[in-house]
């Protein structure tokens, strides 16, 4: 059985795999690694290696911890990818990219496919139907468009996300709702129409945090997978383990 380490800013998330099938995953505070760790080995003895990824500067302490338990692969840009890496810049490449990359490559064989990751900020990550990464692009998230709003303003209050009742706000707050939640659906569903118009056959994949949020909000057909940078991993970790 592989385990599957995403380690972000504030939380980890743990996915056990057996061959392809999430078997299990569960998410928690970083403070709470060590004792996890041992409480998941002890459910599933039979984890016989692991991928680490962080999206931030990776601290040995946790994934030294993992090494008690099985091997232990570090994601990093000198792994092994099965996609041809075209990016003009392959040092820089987050991880989280790389990973949906490699689910791109394998979800859709052969296909062009474009997987957008509704998170902190929301990333597009293009695979072409000769299996190439090519790009994509990166803005900020339905979070980070609310609190940027409230920290560059004088008089904005900081709102958590909510959907808009109408497209026309007749307050602050259901203006700043509208601005944020259609204003990120317009980008979406914006990109996503350029994308379909350079290539053909187009699949998108839709993941990440707000998932279930956004997918019923879209014009565009899209597969919503909220687990797919986890899938991705998986296969990092198949790929890698030679």
């Amino acid at each position: 059985m592989n385990l599957v380490v995403d380690i972000g800013n504030t939380f980890v998330k743990f996915a056990v795999f057996d061959n392809k099938t999430l078997v299990f995953d569960e998410r928690f505070k970083l403070g709470e690694f060590a004792t996890r760790v041992k409480k998941l080995f002890k459910a599933y003895s039979s984890i016989d290696k692991a991928i680490y990824a962080s999206v931030g500067a990776t601290d040995k302490k946790y994934w030294n911890v993992l090494t008690l338990f099985c091997k232990v692969h570090v994601l990093s840009h000198q792994s092994k990818v099965p996609f041809k890496n075209s990016y003009a810049t392959p040092q820089t490449l987050g991880i989280d990219r790389i990973a949906l990359a490699t689910g791109a490559f394998y979800h859709a064989p052969q296909r062009n496919t474009l997987v957008i990751d509704a998170g902190t900020c929301i990333t597009y990550d293009m695979v072409n139907d000769f299996g190439e990464y090519i790009g994509g692009a990166i803005s900020p998230g339905l979070e980070m468009r609310y609190r940027a709003m409230h920290q560059q303003t004088s008089a904005l209050p900081l709102l958590q996300v909510e959907a808009p009742l109408d497209l026309i706000g007749n307050t602050t707050n259901s203006s700043m709702h509208s601005g944020v939640v259609n204003g990120v659906c317009a980008e979406l569903d914006g990109i996503i129409d350029q994308y379909a118009t350079r290539f053909k056959d187009l699949t998108v994949i839709l993941t990440g945090g707000d998932t279930h949020f956004l997918s019923k909000r879209l014009k565009n057909t899209i597969f919503a997978d909220s687990k797919f940078l986890l899938k991705g991993l998986n296969y990092l970790l198949e790929y890698n383990k030679h």
